[in-house]
Formats: C-alpha cells, structure tokens, sequence
C-alpha cells in the first residue's frame, strides 16, 4: 500500500492529557436547552465533526429517533478533535446519560474513552465510523465501505473501457480513519489489476471539502492531464469538482465520491459528477438508537458489527435517491 496508508498502521491520534472545556453542539443538530421531560433519561449522540453535512444528518436522524423512543437527547460536536471527544465523554459520564451513539473521531485513538463510558456502565453504539476494538463498544454499525468502494471501483474502470491510459488522483480522508483505508483497499483492489490505470497523486484531504480544494488545486499544477479524481468522501468530491471547475476542466475529468450527500446526488444527475456511494446515514442513526433502547431494556445479544449496504449512484440510477437515502 502507499506510504500514505503506511501510517495507518503505525500511528494513532492521543488524546491530550489536558482537556479544555466543552459543550453540547448549539447547531441544528440539536443542543441541551429546551429538550422537553422524559421518564427514560438521556442519550448522548457523539459527532466527529458537525463541519460536514452528512454527519450533521447522522447526528439529527439519531437525536430524532432517540427522542421518538421517549429519551432526552443532545448531540457534542468533537470537531474532528479526540481531545474534544475525550472532554465530552466525561461530561457525558458525570452527566449520567444512559448511552452514547457514537461517530468516533478515530479508530485507535477513541477506543480508551469508548472504554471509559463502558466501564461506567454507559453502553456505546458506534456509528458509521469503526473504533479498533471488539470489547469498547456494545456494537458498532458500519458501512460496509470495502465492498462499496469495489462495485465504484468497476464502474470508474467501465467508464474508460475504451482508453488506452488513464491517469488519476486519490484524494484520501484522515489517516487514522478506518474508512479511509477500507475505502482505499476496496478501490485499489480493482483499479491496481489493469496496468493502464495510472496513480499520479495520492494525499490525504481529511474528508474536508475546502482541503480538498486546495489539494487538488496543487496537483493540478503538477499533473493538468489528469483524467479522474477518486475521493474518499463526497465533501472532498465536492471540494475536488469545484477545483476542476475554476481549472476549466470540468469536461474532461471525471470526479468519483463516497458518501450520497445530497450536493454530490445533484451534480450526478446533471452529468457533472460521475458516481458516488450511498452509504444510507439515517438507516445507521436509527439502528444505532433501536439497539441503545433495546439494550437499556435487557437485550443482550447484539451483534458485534453490524453492516449497512452501499450502493453506487450513478447518473442511470440516480433518480432513485436523495434526502440522503433511497427515494
């Protein structure tokens, strides 16, 4: 694998030892004030970060589905920060919530406080995002990110079936992501077996949009005869197009995503992104939340993971989805 993913490996983001204050997210992913009685108590939604939409989606659908179940809900914003994350688990903890539906900031780095909650009796249901531990959490639902990358990864060869050479950018999210590695793989793992596939770039743009931007921008430079850009994340598909764009390229590159962000589902159907993977949010929020109030009511056998299907879109069958699902 690239020296890029080499480090996934080998390093993990630390939680720093002195944590600075923190607070429930006062974004329309919901906050503490106003959240109305409840006989059940309180569920804890932990975001990696609000600064994308797709995650302030995950965020609202499981705060929405807790509250439908007859629990309190409030949602922290870890802005991508473990120390954050970490703060937030013990006011989480000190605060008494029953449970935490978790979207972890990074996959070593966030087990001890995944831990932590559990060994206060505060169960923990990650969501989308995996933690590198089988006892941190009661279980984890995931998207299946590896085979969804492999069916993107077929339909990026097909669109150059008639090409002799194709030279293209990998634009990958945060290294300590379990994501952006399955992701990758599952790629890689089609793309790598036809020599005329050609890797001119690959850099890490933390699943960020206005990173994205100014990566690809800099490549450009280097490489202006690209003929794809594979993102690891929509927000990085989006920050990617509007760099092709400003570059005068948007004809002749063809951008791929991951995620099935509502921006990224609309450019598909005008013929100005090719593909992306629906990875279904609300599905994982909602399941997230049934088995929090299942398990706080005895269920004990839960699986350990639990998969959520991806499915491409693309420009033949994207009338199909939208609101961040299937239509």
């Amino acid at each position: 694998m690239r020296s890029i993913l080499r480090t996934f490996f080998i390093f993990c983001l630390v939680p720093a030892m002195f944590l600075s204050g923190c607070r429930p997210s006062n974004s329309t992913a919901g906050n503490g004030a106003n959240l109305g009685s409840s006989g059940k108590g309180k569920i804890a939604v932990v975001i990696s970060t609000l600064n994308n939409p797709w995650f302030v989606i995950l965020g609202n659908a499981a705060k929405e589905r807790a509250e439908q179940l007859g629990y309190e809900a409030v949602v922290f914003d870890s802005q991508n920060d473990p120390a954050k994350e970490a703060s937030h688990f013990e006011n989480i903890i000190a605060g008494k919530y029953k449970a935490i539906l978790f979207n972890p900031t990074d996959a070593s780095g966030s087990v001890a406080n995944a831990k932590k909650a559990m060994s206060s009796n505060v169960p923990v249901f990650c969501m989308d995002r995996e933690i590198n531990s089988t006892d941190a959490a009661v279980a984890q639902i995931l998207s299946d990110s590896f085979s969804g990358t492999v069916e993107i990864a077929k339909y990026f060869v097909a669109q150059f079936k008639d090409r002799s050479e194709v030279k293209y950018v990998e634009l990958l999210g945060l290294v300590g992501d379990n994501n952006t590695f399955n992701r990758s793989q599952g790629f890689h793992s089609v793309v790598d077996k036809d020599a005329k596939f050609k890797m001119v770039a690959q850099q890490s743009a933390d699943f960020d949009r206005t990173k994205a931007l100014e990566v690809l921008e800099t490549i450009l430079q280097a490489h202006p005869d690209m003929d794809a850009v594979f993102c690891g994340n929509d927000a990085m598909a989006m920050g990617a197009y509007q760099a092709i764009l400003a570059a005068g390229k948007a004809e002749k590159v063809r951008i791929f995503g991951f995620d099935g962000a509502d921006d990224v589902v609309k450019l598909i159907s005008e013929k100005k992104i090719t593909a992306t993977g629906m990875q279904f949010p609300k599905v994982m929020a909602k399941t997230a939340a049934d088995l929090a109030d299942q398990y706080l009511g005895g269920k004990r056998d839960i699986a350990k993971k639990i998969p959520v299907g991806v499915e491409v879109v693309t420009v033949e069958n994207v009338s199909q989805y939208g609101d961040y699902g299937k239509k």
